[in-house]
C-alpha cells in the first residue's frame, strides 16, 4: 500500500476491542485506543542480552533503544512491519480473519500477532520476543479500579487474564468510553512460552509547559505479558494472540445478549485454541479475499481507490458488534464513533451498506432489525422512521433529540430505510425480510410522498451548518425511498404496483429537475436559493438500481458541473462549508459515466488520507482545504467507500435487472 495510513490498525474486533498506532513508524509513540486514549501496548525484542523496542513506548519518556522500522504495509486484514537491527530482522503481521462469510471466525474475539525472525547479517544470535498489555484494556481508564489477574495454561497456550475486580456487565453507555468489564487474554504457545503478569512504574510525563497528570492519574500500572525465545526449533517464529471475552455484549430492549461467536456456548479459552489450530487456513483465506478485493476494486475505480477500500474494510466492521437476538436473529449493532455513541443510527448504517451488501448483505438486515423491533413498540410514538435504538452497546429505544419532534429526520431515515431494505432484496435475491416488514415500508412511503417533494425545516443527516428547508438532496432521498419500495413491489409479483411506485418516483423527480436548476447545468443546495450547490450522492441508487428515474442528462450536467468546486483534498458538501464527507464524495464520484473522472475525482481523498496531521482512524467528515479532522473518527459509514465496488460486482451479478 503506497497510502500512508493517519491511523494504522493493529487489533479490530469490536468498538470496544481496538488498538491502533497514531504514527508513521511502530515505535514513535503508545499504541492507542480508536478514541485516542492509551491502551498501551509494548513489544521489546532481546537480542544477544540486549533489550530493544520495536512496538510502542511506556510514555513520552520511554528510551528503550528502538529498533530501526524498515518497511510498514496494511491490506484488507493485516498490517505488516519490517525491523532491523543488532544484526537481526524482525518481521511483524498482525491480523483480525474479519470474514464475512464466516460469522462465527467474524465475530471470534480473537487477533494475533504472527513475529518472525532472521539473521541479517549471517550471524547467530540469541532473540527473545516480550510482549507486555497493560491493564488500560480492560478499564476505561488507568487506575479507574483495581485488576484481577489469573495465569492459564494448556496444551496449546499460555495466557495471562486480566480484568477489573468489579465486573459491571453492562452498566453504562457512552462515546467516548472504553469497555471495564469482561477479561483480556494475552496468549502465547506453550512450548517455550512464558506468561506472567508485572508491575511496572510508568510516571507522568508532561509534553507542554504546566501540564499536569489527569485526574485519577497513577504511576503503577499492570501489565499482562508473554516472553517467547526464537530459535530453530521454532523456525525462529511465533503466534501470538490477543483476546476478549466481554461476558456480554448488547443490552437488547431488556435482555442481555452475547456475541454471534458464543452464542452456543462456547468457552474463551475454547476459542483461543481455535485460533491457534486454524492460523495457517484462516491467513490463506484472508490473503485471496484480499488479493482478489483489491484487484476488483482496482478495475472499478483505480489503485489509490483499492487502497481507500482496503483501510477502511477492518474500520468498517469494528465499529460494530455481531450479536444474537432471543429468537436467534442476528443483530450487527454499530456505535456512531466520536458523534454520540448511539447504538443502530440508521444515517449511520444507510452510508455503510455498500460494504456489507457485497460480502453479506444478512448484516444489512442486521442493523434494520433493531429499528424495525422499536418502531412497533408503544415507545415510538411517530408515522416515520426512527433515527436510532439507543446509546452503544444500550439498546432501549432511541436517545438522540430526546425523543422531541424537533430533533427528528423523518425524510432522512424513512428514505434511508427503504433504500436499504430494498437493497438487500436484491442483493439477496431474498424478499423475506422486506416482505416481514412491508406494513411499515409502506407507512414511510405514505410520509414521503407527503413531505419528501419539498421538505420542510428539518434535519438531515450532513445538517452540520444547521436545519434546512426545501433540501435538494434530501428530496432526492425521498425519491429513491418511493423507488425503493416499488423494486420490492416488483420482486414479489406485484409489477403494477411496482409501475405506480415508479411513476411517482419519476413524476417527482422531473419536478425537481425544474425547481432545484441553477439553468446552468447545475442544480441548487435548496430549492429556494439559486446560484448554491451541494453533493446529489443519494441519486446514485438511481443509476445503481438501473430504473431510469431521474434524466441522466440531469445527472451529467451536475457532476460536470462539481469540477468548479473541487479544493485540494475534495469537494466540499455544499457552499456552506469547506468541509466534506467522505462516503458522500465517493458516492457521487460513482455518479460519473467515465472511469477516468472517477479517479480524479476521489484522488484528492486519498491524498487527504495520506497527508493530513490528524492520526485517527479514518475520518469521514473534514476540511477540504487544510486536510484537517473536522470530526467523526473511526465511524462504520467508510463501508461507503465500497459503492463503487457494488456498482462494479452489481453489474456482474445482474443485481441491476
Amino acid at each position: 500500500m503506497r497510502l500512508r495510513p493517519p491511523s494504522v490498525p493493529l487489533i479490530t474486533v469490536d468498538p470496544y476491542f481496538s488498538v491502533w498506532s497514531p504514527a508513521d513508524r511502530l515505535t514513535d509513540t503508545p499504541t492507542v485506543h480508536w478514541t485516542g486514549k492509551p491502551n498501551t501496548i509494548v513489544g521489546t525484542a532481546e537480542i544477544d542480552g540486549t533489550a530493544y523496542r520495536f512496538m510502542g513506548k511506556l510514555n513520552r519518556a520511554d528510551n528503550t533503544p528502538a529498533l530501526t522500522q524498515t518497511a510498514r504495509d496494511c491490506d484488507t486484514f493485516a498490517t505488516y512491519y519490517t525491523f532491523e537491527g543488532a544484526g537481526v530482522i524482525l518481521n511483524l503481521t498482525f491480523s483480525t480473519p474479519l470474514l464475512m462469510d464466516d460469522l462465527a471466525l467474524m465475530s471470534r474475539p480473537v487477533s494475533y500477532l504472527k513475529v518472525d525472525a532472521k539473521s541479517a547479517d549471517g550471524a547467530c544470535h540469541s532473540v527473545k520476543v516480550k510482549i507486555a498489555v497493560s491493564e488500560e484494556i480492560c478499564l476505561n481508564h488507568r487506575g479507574d479500579e483495581n485488576v484481577t489477574c489469573e495465569t492459564i495454561e494448556n496444551d496449546t497456550f499460555k495466557a495471562v487474564k486480566i480484568g477489573s475486580e468489579s465486573q459491571k456487565v453492562l452498566h453504562c453507555s457512552g462515546d467516548d468510553i472504553r469497555i471495564d468489564w469482561g477479561y483480556f487474554y494475552l496468549s502465547v504457545p506453550t512450548c517455550c512460552g512464558k506468561a506472567y503478569t508485572e508491575t511496572v512504574n510508568v510516571p507522568f510525563v508532561p509534553n507542554r509547559r504546566n501540564e499536569t497528570a489527569p485526574e485519577g492519574f497513577k504511576e503503577e500500572m499492570t501489565f499482562a505479558c508473554v516472553e517467547m525465545p526464537l530459535s530453530e526449533c521454532n523456525n525462529y517464529s511465533t503466534l501470538i494472540t490477543f483476546a476478549y471475552d466481554d461476558i456480554k455484549s448488547i443490552e437488547y430492549f431488556g435482555d442481555q445478549l452475547t456475541s454471534y461467536w458464543n452464542k452456543d456456548g462456547k468457552t474463551i479459552l475454547e476459542a483461543i485454541t481455535e485460533a491457534y489450530a486454524d492460523y495457517d487456513c484462516v491467513r490463506a483465506k484472508c490473503q485471496a479475499f484480499a488479493d482478489r478485493m483489491f484487484i476488483d476494486a482496482t478495475r472499478a475505480g483505480g489503485e489509490k481507490y483499492a487502497e481507500i477500500c482496503e483501510l477502511s474494510y477492518r474500520q468498517a466492521i469494528a465499529a460494530h458488534k455481531v450479536a444474537v437476538d432471543t429468537e436467534g436473529n442476528v443483530l450487527f449493532i454499530s456505535k456512531e464513533c466520536f458523534s454520540n455513541g448511539c447504538a443502530a443510527t440508521v444515517d449511520v448504517s444507510y452510508p455503510s451498506i455498500p460494504l456489507f451488501l457485497i460480502y453479506n448483505p444478512e448484516l444489512v438486515c442486521g442493523m434494520m432489525r433493531p429499528i424495525y423491533k422499536y418502531s412497533r413498540t408503544d415507545g415510538w410514538i411517530f408515522d416515520f422512521a426512527p433515527h436510532d435504538c439507543g446509546q452503544f452497546p444500550l439498546v432501549h429505544g432511541q436517545v438522540y433529540a430526546n425523543n422531541h419532534i424537533d430533533g427528528q429526520m423523518p425524510v432522512e431515515e424513512c428514505g434511508n430505510m427503504l433504500v436499504m431494505t430494498a437493497t438487500v432484496a436484491m442483493a439477496s435475491g431474498d424478499t423475506k425480510f422486506a416482505e416481514d416488514n412491508l406494513d411499515l415500508l409502506e407507512a414511510w412511503v405514505k410520509y414521503l410522498e407527503a413531505h419528501g417533494d419539498d421538505p420542510e425545516n428539518q434535519l438531515c443527516t450532513d445538517d452540520f451548518a444547521g436545519h434546512l428547508a426545501h433540501n435538494c438532496n434530501l428530496s432526492l432521498k425521498a425519491v429513491m425511498g418511493i423507488t425503493g419500495l416499488g423494486i420490492i413491489y416488483k420482486m414479489l409479483g406485484r409489477v403494477a404496483d411496482y409501475e405506480v411506485m415508479l411513476e411517482k418516483a419519476k413524476k417527482m423527480a422531473a419536478g425537481w429537475a425544474v425547481r432545484a436548476s441553477n439553468g446552468d447545468g447545475s442544480y441548487r443546495l435548496a430549492f429556494d436559493r439559486p446560484g448554491t450547490w451541494s453533493m446529489k450522492y443519494n441519486i446514485v441508487w438511481d443509476k445503481l438500481f438501473g430504473t431510469g428515474v431521474m434524466d441522466k442528462a440531469v445527472t451529467a450536467t451536475e457532476f460536470a458541473s462539481y469540477k468548479r468546486h473541487i479544493n485540494h483534498y475534495g469537494m466540499p458538501l455544499d457552499n456552506r462549508e469547506t468541509y466534506t464527507k467522505s462516503d458522500w464524495l465517493i458516492w457521487t464520484a460513482t455518479l460519473a459515466e467515465d472511469r477516468g473522472d472517477f479517479e480524479e475525482y476521489i484522488a484528492p481523498l486519498w491524498e487527504n488520507y495520506n497527508c493530513t496531521l490528524s492520526r485517527v482512524p479514518m475520518t469521514d467528515w473534514y476540511f477540504t482545504v487544510t486536510s484537517n479532522q473536522r470530526g467523526f473518527q473511526h465511524r462504520t459509514v467508510v463501508g461507503g467507500h465500497f459503492i463503487k465496488l457494488l456498482e462494479y460486482y452489481g453489474k456482474m451479478k445482474n443485481w441491476m435487472k
